[in-house]
């Protein structure tokens, strides 16, 4: 193969990954994987999580294992393997890192969320729980979602 086709086939593949990566990440948040000068976040495990979160409960939902309940904001998923009776994930649709950077456009989204986890209380009948989430010092994952544990 010459080396003028060679080069054309790699820019059509850079060109069909550029397209493909422009479309998964469209609706996600920045996040700190390179910078020009010293981080101490840049490329760290849970913002890679976070990302790779966003993109697939944005556009891969149904791939998304022990979901329980969904709306057109909120997923729920039910953690198979927990010390808690009952521990759930309830999580935004909407790519938002933590609650200390909500905006206005993010304000339906924590609504659903919480309406989703009055639903899962009266629904499970629960009444010891818990429904908290982290900061960003205390995440695993830079994506907020909330848990809703009953003991």
């Amino acid at each position: 193969m010459s080396k003028s086709r060679i080069a054309l086939v790699s820019l059509f593949f850079l060109s069909v990954g550029v397209v493909i990566g422009g479309y998964l990440f469209s609706q996600s948040q920045s996040r700190s994987l390179l910078s020009m000068s010293r981080c101490q976040d840049c490329l760290s495990p849970k913002d890679l999580a976070g990302l790779l979160a966003s993109v697939g409960i944005q556009k891969l939902p149904g791939v998304i294992p022990y979901v329980v309940f969904e709306t057109d904001k909120t997923i729920v998923v039910k953690l198979p393997f927990t010390k808690a009776h009952t521990h759930y994930v309830i999580i935004p649709k909407k790519d938002i890192k933590n609650i200390g950077e909500l905006s206005e456009e993010d304000v339906p989204y924590l609504n659903d969320a919480f309406f989703v986890a009055r639903h899962l209380i009266e629904e499970k009948k629960l009444s010891k729980y818990i429904l908290y989430t982290n900061g960003p010092g205390y995440q695993d994952v830079t994506y907020l979602h909330f848990h809703l544990v009953d003991k």
